[in-house]
């Protein structure tokens, strides 16, 4: 469910609560769609999120922890600069519309206290941070700007006027008596819920749905074909949720069976009842955080990476298009026999063979027959027979390099999809800097030493198993062969998928033998960290860390192995250690 103007409402009012005279210490822009405000009151300290993703835009206290680019946009840093240090003194709200407004006191450089006003627009697709000033009217700035080819209607420019996006006329739900919501509906043809829909704002698919399901149970009633009885039954439904609404709501966040969250409201849903659970929460602001955090820290991981997985992406591409062109290669140089037996057959027949002839049609002592063999006119035969044994010469030396270069190809593909499996599994910012490294120290990316910070490598994936055995497990190649070839050692035991990319996971043997429970536990892990997680009976092979070896041409995160055995794993995640 999109955040709807009612949620908004009571959101806003709660944030209003907490924090009126709240100053902001700083200022964050996670992502090109999110801002953080970090504000303090006297008692305590507030994380406010603004989010104006199409998907989950939204407003509300967060707990959750953001990793933050090491350069600010330049909305973040525009916000710093005229909000920093400002006072928070009120939250509104536009009845039936999904706007808040965050108004501040600021003072700007020049020690002159100014008005201004933070909109929040959180329009599904049109969603928007907006900061304008209330003394003039005049936008500064948005975090999405829209010119004259956006729209012709509304356009949101530094310097011009702020207006308020156009409003439809329609009755508000949370205005409007029930017997006039009721009789409006009624003059459409459609289903209840969706004649509410039509005849008023103000209120989400889902609150609508709820009036009509527990005036008529399962049933779908048209709404132009409601008895008075049943007119009079989603009258009383409609009144009794415009009551919940009017006492502050409950926060409700409804579950599937897979405890996934599934929709939100301000009051109990019992439409998605028996198949669901309802879990009600302390705060609207608790609320959306368990909704929407999981969802949106995938979006903010897929948004950071989503150049560097095309890049990869092409490079991968590209060997494999290297591969098939020197495989074609191969199989034109697999004729070079022909070359071979032409040159011999003309040093056999000079004597027949006379100089300007096109062709030579001598005896194969190969096959019996006749065999016509072109030349070279400008050339005598001994001289064609030569440039017949060069060709044959030139075609068997590219043969021998082309295995060599197809093998590369080969291998550098399947590095890059290691790399794509360590885009796909990283957990954050600095994961993906650290996979930037990788690619960086294998000449695929470009250093750019007098603008780049250094980052400090981040340590193993640490877990205990339940015997008590340290489990390591890399976050990426580079970590991969450190943990290989360097902290483990030789009766540490070395679990991979095989043949799919994935971490090198070590069991640290500490010189004791590591029981059947804490190897089973440490192939679910390289399953879980790898491209086959959610397979079933996936092989992982597994042996000693004194028999991997690494040669010169391997790339990071390859291995050579021997002497090793092969478990079949589907792993379960109630199983699976918890990381220290």
């Amino acid at each position: 469910m999109a955040l709807d103007a009612a949620v908004l409402a009571l959101i806003a009012g709660e944030l209003k609560e907490t924090l009126t005279d709240a100053r902001i210490d700083k200022i964050f822009e996670p992502t090109r769609d999110e801002v953080v405000l970090q504000l303090r009151t006297r008692s305590a300290g507030y994380r406010l999120l603004c989010s104006a993703r199409s998907g989950s835009a939204r407003i509300g206290l967060t707990e959750e922890k953001f990793e933050n680019p090491d350069t600010p946009p330049s909305f973040c840093m525009l916000l710093r600069k005229y909000l920093t240090g400002g006072r928070l003194t009120d939250i509104r709200v536009i009845a039936g519309e999904r706007i808040a407004f965050f108004d501040f006191q600021c003072t700007n450089e020049m020690a002159d206290v100014v008005q201004l006003t933070l909109a929040a627009e959180l329009m599904g697709r049109y969603s928007n941070l907006v900061l304008y000033s209330r003394d003039t009217g005049k936008v500064i700035d948005a975090l999405k700007r829209v010119d004259f080819e956006d729209s012709e209607i509304r356009q949101l420019l530094p310097g011009l006027t702020y207006t308020l996006p156009p409003m439809p006329d329609r009755l508000l739900f949370w205005e409007t008596g029930a017997v006039q919501l009721v009789d409006r509906a009624k003059s459409f043809s459609l289903p209840a819920a969706d004649a509410l829909m039509k005849a008023s704002g103000g209120a989400g698919p889902v609150v609508l749905r709820e009036c009509a399901f527990r005036a008529f149970g399962g049933a779908e009633m048209q709404a132009d074909a409601m008895t008075q009885e049943e007119a009079r039954r989603l009258q009383a439904e409609i009144e009794g949720i415009q009551r919940d609404h009017a006492a502050g709501g409950r926060p409700c966040l409804v579950k599937n069976q897979e405890g996934k969250p599934i929709e939100f409201s301000f009051t109990p849903l019992t439409q998605y009842l028996p198949g669901c659970t309802q879990e009600e929460y302390e705060s609207f602001s608790a609320l959306l955080d368990a909704y929407y955090s999981a969802k949106d820290r995938v979006l903010r991981l897929r948004q950071k990476s989503h150049a560097l997985t095309k890049q990869v992406k092409n490079l991968r591409d590209r060997a494999l298009r290297k591969a098939a062109a020197r495989r074609e290669e191969l199989r034109e140089s697999a004729a070079s026999d022909q070359l071979r037996i032409y040159g011999e057959l003309l040093s056999a027949n000079l004597w027949a063979v006379k100089k300007g002839e096109k062709t030579a049609a001598v005896q194969n002592y190969y096959t019996g027959g006749t065999q016509l063999i072109p030349l070279d006119v400008r050339l005598s035969p001994a001289e064609n027979a030569q440039k017949y044994f060069k060709e044959y010469k030139k075609k068997q030396t590219a043969a021998r390099l082309l295995t060599g270069l197809i093998a590369d190809s080969e291998r550098e593909a399947a590095y890059l999809d290691t790399v794509l499996d360590e885009i796909e599994r990283a957990e954050g910012e600095r994961a993906l800097l650290e996979i930037r490294e990788e690619l960086k120290s294998q000449g695929y990316l470009k250093y750019y030493k007098a603008r780049e910070k250094r980052q400090k490598p981040a340590d193993f994936l640490r877990y205990r198993s339940s015997d008590g055995f340290l489990i390591l497990v890399g976050r990426n190649n580079l970590q991969n062969d450190r943990l290989t070839m360097k902290t483990a050692r030789g009766k540490d035991l070395w679990f991979h998928t095989k043949e799919a990319p994935g971490s090198h996971t070590v069991v640290m043997s500490e010189g004791r033998d590591i029981p059947l429970r804490t190897q089973n536990e440490a192939a679910m892990l390289a399953v879980f960290h790898s491209s086959m997680r959610g397979g079933v009976k996936v092989p992982v092979d597994y042996t000693e860390v004194r028999n991997i070896r690494k040669t010169n041409d391997c790339k990071p995160g390859m291995v050579l192995y021997d002497h090793y055995e092969t478990a079949y794993v589907t792993p379960d995640e109630n199983e699976l250690p918890k990381p220290e």
